[in-house]
């Protein structure tokens, strides 16, 4: 009986050894104490609420946008600096690299979430409103990582994560000078993904769909349009900030360290209908 009593306690005790090291290897995996993640956009909706999404994970945070007040208050107590920068013109990326670096940052993980959509029709879409929306969304992302790449390189681990958009696939009224952008985005991420992950660094894509954000308030000022859209989802509603925050993770961290070039939806399903 004794011997017996003995095997189980040990039984016990190996299980809960077992436990607590899986624990601790599922929370080593998604954590993100020691890095540096630099967010574009960084001051409102994705962008902000990626950012304490990331701090939450242990990482600090550079935000990276055009409203100092905005981005201070998105930054509060939280670790990290804020850079106010207009990413518009040309050589805002070199720019926004010299800043940081002076700063003594070395970003790990970059989140290109700085975007502009015009909604305009593509009769009255002029060549300047053309030019800039395809710069910020598509050219930015891409000009921003190749700023931080070398560091990267050298400490062989880094995360690109991009923001694409049911746009990324789908035609929507108003929209191709965004659409045509956040198409841009996919093989944008592959072709990130093929110069850059042979030296650890990985580049995917998330593709939110509709989610209350100032960018997307014309959609959720109209009850009607918001209704519809949540009734294209194979769930049944539209995106809540918090449906962001697993995704994000997973793309920056060791979690995801042989996956890359890829575009995640978080959709609830609406590309899937």
């Amino acid at each position: 009986m004794r011997a017996r009593l003995m095997f189980a306690c040990a039984n016990i005790s190996r299980a809960k050894t077992l436990a607590e090291g899986q624990t601790t290897m599922q929370d080593s995996l998604f954590s993100l104490v020691g890095k540096t993640a630099l967010i574009t956009g960084g001051g409102s909706g994705i962008g902000a609420f990626m950012a304490a999404s990331l701090v939450r994970a242990g990482a600090q945070i550079l935000l990276v946008g055009r409203r100092q007040d905005r981005l201070r208050a998105a930054l509060g107590d939280q670790p990290g600096a804020v850079f106010a920068l207009d990413l518009a013109p040309e050589g805002a990326a070199r720019k926004l690299f010299s800043q940081v670096t002076a700063a003594g940052y070395t970003p790990d993980i970059i989140v290109n979430a700085a975007g502009v959509n015009p909604r305009k029709h593509a009769d009255d879409i002029d060549e300047a409103t053309w030019q800039a929306t395809l710069h910020l969304n598509l050219g930015i992302p891409f000009l921003v990582a190749q700023a931080f790449v070398p560091a990267m390189r050298a400490n062989g681990w880094g995360r690109i994560i991009n923001i694409a958009s049911l746009q990324s696939n789908r035609a929507f009224e108003n929209g191709i000078a965004y659409g045509a952008a956040k198409g841009g985005i996919l093989q944008l991420t592959r072709a990130m993904a093929e110069a850059w992950s042979a030296h650890g660094i990985t580049a995917n894509a998330i593709a939110p769909g509709f989610f209350p954000t100032e960018l997307t308030a014309p959609v959720f000022d109209n009850r009607e349009l918001a209704d519809k859209h949540a009734a294209q989802t194979a769930i049944g509603r539209n995106g809540q900030l918090e449906d962001l925050r697993g995704p994000l993770l997973f793309l920056a961290s060791d979690a995801s360290a042989y996956v890359t070039g890829q575009t995640l939806a978080v959709d609830g399903g609406y590309t899937a209908k």
